[in-house]
């Protein structure tokens, strides 16, 4: 026994099993732990400048499906990609902030050459009356958001530089069901402007992106998307956004069918633009965040998947050439972490086990075009 206790407490003992477990260890983290990559962002091959894509990282915990993602956005040639990165998910306590996922998303993005857009919402529990969803922010607690803003800012200026403040505020649902107000809505996003400026007076802020609707004035629902624009000038909206957030999705139309107020199709961002000139607005772009065409076989808003990738190419492409004032066109949406068992799986470009589908095979295909003549 004796003899046997100094082999275990031998250096040369130690010294093995040190070695053994090296052995076992590293092919182990070489299949599950993705090596960060060091040095300057890879370059993104594409032949159109203004192609992204939304991603949906916020609830993929496995780090290695994180870095392929975004590998894949790389590959599929889109410069562009917009997360969503969730207050309450980051400040679950006043003043104590968890970045781990969050620098994830972000360090690979930056490795993998993305110009990274965050979208920023999402209101946790201390910050809202019991009983109130997560959308629910009272003007007393604006001040709160800002400081959050301040400190997403602050800590990620170095490799983000557009911020969305908020989602579809003209929709009841999204603004916690307190009734809509573009002039609620303004006063918050002055609230983020000026605490964003301050962390970084170079960021550029997205006033949100509406939810394409037709409801009418005083609906439950919420209010057309139009009518809430022209409510945010009319409140001073102009002096507290660099860039207007626009959510365009094409339903059952063609990308080249003709905008009408009582219509919702791809060009309705036509009629958003022509707000921002009639109100002097011009001089600032704005940038597609959310949108695009669906292919479920079975739903009445979906086209055909051949449909939907011609729709989608042509869209892309009218951006570049069509739209000076665009930005940039992020789809929606690369990839679920999960299947949703309903018509938002035919919004994917890429399946849960990342087997492309064909629309990112033929869009990659499209941003390479120069290199396969």
């Amino acid at each position: 026994m004796r003899s046997f206790v100094k082999v275990l407490v031998s250096s040369k003992f130690r010294f093995a099993l040190c070695i053994m477990l090296v052995i076992v260890l590293i092919p182990w983290a070489e299949a599950h732990i993705p090596a960060r990559r060091t040095g300057p962002p890879k370059q993104v091959e594409t032949t159109n400048p203004k192609l992204g894509i939304h991603t949906r990282l916020t609830d993929e915990v496995e780090e290695k499906k994180i870095a392929r993602t975004l590998q894949m956005v790389r590959e599929m040639g889109a410069p562009w990609v917009v997360e969503y990165f969730p207050w309450a998910y980051i400040e679950q306590e006043k003043g104590r902030y968890e970045w781990r996922h969050a620098d994830m998303v972000v360090d690979y993005a930056y490795v993998e050459g993305l110009t990274m857009i965050a979208r920023i919402d999402y209101v946790p529990e201390w910050a809202r009356p019991p009983q109130t969803t997560s959308r629910y922010l009272e003007p007393s607690r604006y001040s709160d958001f800002g400081d959050f803003v301040f400190a997403f800012v602050s800590h990620y200026k170095s490799r983000i530089h557009y911020y969305i403040i908020w989602n579809e505020p003209n929709l009841a649902a999204e603004w916690g069901y307190r009734g809509v107000s573009p002039s609620e809505y303004t006063a918050l996003l002055k609230v983020a402007y000026q605490r964003a400026k301050e962390a970084d007076p170079q960021a550029q802020v997205l006033a949100a992106g509406l939810a394409p609707t037709l409801e009418p004035p005083g609906s439950a629902g919420g209010l057309n998307d139009l009518d809430f624009l022209q409510g945010m000038y009319d409140a001073g909206a102009k002096d507290y956004f660099d860039i207007l957030a626009v959510h365009a999705y094409g339903w059952q139309e063609p990308p080249d069918a003709a905008p009408a107020v009582d219509r919702i199709n791809w060009r309705r961002t036509e009629l958003t633009r022509q707000i921002m000139e009639r109100n002097g607005d011009a001089a600032k772009p704005l940038m597609i965040t959310e949108g695009g065409w669906n292919d479920h076989p079975r739903w009445a808003r979906a086209v055909r998947p051949g449909q939907r990738i011609a729709y989608t190419l042509r869209a892309y492409e009218m951006a570049l050439s069509d739209w000076p004032w665009c930005l940039a066109v992020n789809m929606w949406v690369f990839r679920l972490p999960r299947p949703a068992h309903s018509f938002n799986d035919y919004y994917t470009f890429v399946r849960e086990d990342f087997a492309p589908k064909q629309i990112y095979l033929d869009v990659q295909q499209y941003t390479h075009r120069a290199q396969n003549k």
